[in-house]
């Protein structure tokens, strides 16, 4: 394993969004607000706060402009934390600008039925759309992540063909976007195929900065992470507690866990920078506030103490 990839590594904390999405207790401001400031000062480089959506379909994310807009005040704003946001359409990046985010994330669905359910557009025509808010974005100096979901299967249509994924990436690039994450909505990756994509897709631009999102839904979570970032990955998305899941997808389970990754890392000798105990309490508070376990770890039995 090429150990040398472990020191430029980037967490990307996606609980508040991917997280949350899925619980149906609802959780008020002030405790999203605490959970915030608490990944920012755990280290967490990047944080992301919510997303732009129509809170009928996902009422958990109601107040993302209000969260932003409080994180933009000069007296709570972060030295060096990345406040992100994950953005479904133009109306989304209206709000985001409008609210100051600094990092716009969006993707599409590798999985037509996937892309439908998720979307209700095909997976060519969720791109074109993507790549112009991205293109649009871009233009007006913000930065931008786009993403490839279903990237390693599906739970409706199963495998999914790598040359697919391969070739939405190569339109992403054509565009002019560096920033791309392959994710793994249905948690259906494995080391291998990790290799061959992550592989593949750095070979085909120096430039290019890859992220990765894995679901824990098989256990392969954590080693996924540790092969991506064996072959090139910088920015690993990840949940407090383990929280997450896409609501249009047929099995919704966890992301992989933050304080889980971050014990793992440590253990290696990475990232000592990052408080883990913090990560600890937030996920003991989180799993007390919907009074039920999470699926991380380390938050129940406690670190290794090097």
């Amino acid at each position: 394993m090429n150990f040398e990839n472990f020191n430029n590594i980037k967490i990307h904390d996606v609980g508040m969004r991917d997280g949350l999405q899925m619980e149906s207790e609802s959780v008020d401001i002030e405790t999203k607000i605490e959970w915030i400031e608490e990944l920012i000062k755990s280290g967490i480089d990047i944080v992301q706060v919510g997303s732009f959506v129509h809170t009928g379909k996902v009422p958990q994310m109601a107040d993302t402009d209000d969260l932003f807009q409080h994180f933009n005040q000069q007296e709570n704003k972060p030295q060096k934390t990345i406040l992100s946001a994950l953005v479904l359409n133009e109306k989304g990046i209206e709000r985001g600008i409008k609210c100051g985010v600094a990092l716009f994330c969006m993707g599409i669905s590798a999985s037509e039925t996937h892309s439908m359910k998720n979307t209700g557009m095909s997976t060519s025509e969720a791109q074109v759309r993507i790549i112009n808010m991205a293109k649009e974005l871009m233009s007006a100096d913000k930065r931008v992540q786009v993403s490839v979901q279903s990237a390693f299967g599906c739970g409706f249509e199963g495998d999914i063909p790598e040359e697919k994924v391969i070739g939405i990436v190569k339109e992403y690039l054509n565009a002019g976007i560096r920033n791309i994450s392959l994710a793994d909505t249905a948690g259906h990756g494995n080391p291998a195929k990790v290799h061959r994509l992550y592989s593949a897709i750095r070979n085909m631009d120096k430039d290019i900065e890859m992220a990765c999102h894995f679901h824990n839904t098989y256990a392969m979570g954590i080693a996924n992470c540790l092969v991506a970032i064996e072959e090139g990955v910088r920015y690993i998305e990840t949940a407090f507690g383990g929280l997450g899941g896409c609501p249009f997808t047929k099995l919704a389970t966890g992301n992989v866990c933050t304080e889980d990754f971050v014990h793992t890392l440590q253990n290696m000798g990475f990232r000592q920078d990052i408080d883990l105990d913090r990560l600890i309490k937030i996920a003991i508070h989180a799993s007390g506030f919907f009074v039920k376990d999470l699926p991380g770890f380390v938050y129940k039995s406690g670190a290794i103490k090097r």
